[in-house]
């Protein structure tokens, strides 16, 4: 999961001040290209990531998460760093609720949030996340890597993803992925279309995971859209399948 924000995790841990214990992991992976809801967000390179997470015996959350990204060759984006929190629970039915922030540099402009909900039930579960808002609306220059605004605001883009996670006898972990954007917050963001689905399929052994991913975006993005002006972004590719091949470790501290 994303990740990011000290004063998040602060809140969080006030809540949980009352539980008897609490538990602080830490998470790192390398990947050969960091996709995002079927999206590359390292113009299919490798990424390196990591993680900070804080759980409460009473279901309250927090963590932070970082990785590096980059859209076009000479785009003002070089890193991600994310902050979340939220409340879990459930035995057979189980859910999840909280609020994602994704940061960003400073000349991009683009910081947002979200609200998501999940609920599950075996190895389905569905979740919804809501755009919140964005420093997008505030923000108003000039400049070759940025086009004009529109309104962002709360709810005016949704992700909605249904999975299903299952182990084989040999213990081979095997997971289920379809996804479905709308919103043209994703358009000036991700440079996809305002609205797709992607859809997938990984396999996980061990700490390694392999995953095969697509959508039904054009192979070839539109040169009308409404893109930064002057980079080239046919290098994402995000209309072609993607294989990804990453290994990630957990640590409890």
């Amino acid at each position: 999961m994303k990740s990011s924000g000290i004063l998040a995790a602060v809140a969080v841990l006030s809540l949980g001040s009352g539980t008897a214990m609490a538990q602080i992991s830490a998470n790192a992976s390398v990947t050969n290209n960091y996709l995002w809801r079927g999206l590359t967000q390292t113009i299919n390179s490798a990424a390196v990531q990591g993680g900070l997470d804080w759980a409460g015996d009473n279901g309250f959350y927090a963590g932070t998460w970082v990785s590096n990204v980059e859209y076009a060759p000479g785009d003002p984006y070089s890193y991600e760093h994310d902050v979340y929190f939220g409340w879990s629970g459930g035995d057979d039915v189980t859910y999840d609720v909280g609020w994602l922030y994704y940061n960003y540099d400073d000349l991009a402009n683009i910081d947002f949030h979200e609200i998501y909900g999940s609920i599950g039930y075996g190895g389905f579960s569905a979740t919804a996340y809501i755009l919140g808002g964005t420093e997008a609306n505030e923000v108003e220059y000039e400049s070759a890597f940025l086009v004009p605004r529109a309104d962002f605001g709360f709810g005016e883009a949704y992700y909605l993803s249904l999975d299903y996670e299952f182990e084989t006898a040999s213990g081979l972990g095997i997971g289920l992925h379809l996804g479905a954007h709308d919103g043209d917050f994703m358009t000036w963001f991700n440079f996809a279309t305002d609205s797709y689905i992607d859809y997938g399929i990984s396999f996980s052994v061990d700490n390694f995971t392999f995953t095969i991913s697509d959508t039904d975006l054009d192979s070839v993005p539109d040169p009308g859209g409404p893109y930064p002006g002057g980079l080239d972004i046919s290098g994402n590719d995000n209309g072609e399948p993607k294989f990804v091949l990453s290994y990630s470790m957990d640590f409890e501290l």
